[in-house]
């Protein structure tokens, strides 16, 4: 018989990151950041809704 498995491998264990120490500047900042990305998804929707912003009029064929 030989010794060799065959199959799946396991991945390789990685080292678990260190929990990151967050200031109150941190925070703070984080939280302008979701407050102005909620801003902007709110104005994308009120745009998206009134249709198209500049129409160019009748467009015309170049056959008579």
């Amino acid at each position: 018989m030989s010794s060799c498995k065959r199959g799946k491998r396991k991945p390789l264990k990685h080292p678990k990151k260190q929990a990151k120490e967050i200031d109150k500047e941190d925070k703070a900042i984080k939280q302008k950041q979701k407050e102005e990305q909620k801003k902007l998804k709110a104005l994308k929707v009120n745009a998206t809704g009134k249709g198209p912003l500049a129409t160019g009029g009748i467009k015309k064929s170049g056959k008579k």
